[in-house]
């Protein structure tokens, strides 16, 4: 079996969903007393936050590649952003490493194509919904659409992101504002939706909607059992 390593804490409540359901599959697949091989480094999210609302991108790259660094020295033999919204330094840390980093975004896109998704809608925090590094990778190397809600929306799924879900934080009134933007994404053609940030999977489950939900938490972290087993 081999070793993952994991970037976390970004934020620790979804970090802790990572570490369950890695060694639940690896259990699932080895049986017996098998749990994962596992090096976590885990940030101290108000300081990524902080480098995140200041745009200092590349000082964030420059901080999560000198850990993965460390963690590869360690006996890491892939790597994983435990977080969707830090994919968007994932070339500066892949370009620091001999080992693979296994993009949440690769993984999201391998699931909807096996389902035979065209048109994805995509809920996350402003910068991953916003910003190109994520939509375009799946939507270039996948052929899939994704699209995103309007301004306002993507505005009130960013904040219940950063003022309730990272801090453990689940209110119905916030679900009902999230299923409101799945049904309006699904209104205009959306066959599926991605909940493009690793918190997301704590309020909204498949319980909550009809439309397919496309858990990327539960895909990484399925993503990196695959690669710990492989022979």
């Amino acid at each position: 079996m081999k070793t993952i390593g994991i970037l976390g804490g970004m934020s620790w409540e979804s970090t802790t969903i990572y570490y369950r359901l890695i060694n639940e599959g690896i259990k699932e697949h080895l049986g017996g007393l098998h749990s994962a091989k596992i090096l976590l480094y885990s940030f101290d999210f108000a300081e990524i936050e902080a480098l995140q609302a200041a745009g200092e991108w590349d000082k964030s790259g420059e901080l999560l590649a000198k850990v993965s660094r460390n963690l590869q020295d360690a006996g890491a033999a892939c790597l994983l952003i435990g977080t969707n919204t830090m994919h968007l330094v994932a070339d500066q840390v892949q370009a620091a490493l001999d080992i693979p980093l296994l993009h949440i975004a690769d993984a999201t896109g391998t699931a909807l194509q096996a389902d035979d998704i065209k048109k994805a809608g995509l809920l996350g925090t402003r910068f991953t919904m916003e910003q190109d590094f994520y939509r375009k990778r799946i939507a270039d190397k996948f052929g899939i659409e994704v699209i995103i809600p309007p301004e306002q929306q993507r505005e009130t799924v960013h904040q219940v992101i950063y003022n309730e879900l990272v801090l453990g934080k689940i209110k119905d009134a916030s679900r009902a504002a999230y299923l409101e933007v799945i049904d309006a994404l699904s209104e205009q053609g959306a066959e599926a939706i991605i909940l493009g940030c690793t918190e997301i999977p704590m309020l909204v489950t498949p319980q909550h909607t009809a439309i397919s939900l496309y858990d990327t938490t539960a895909i990484h972290a399925a993503q990196a059992v695959q690669f710990a087993i492989a022979k």
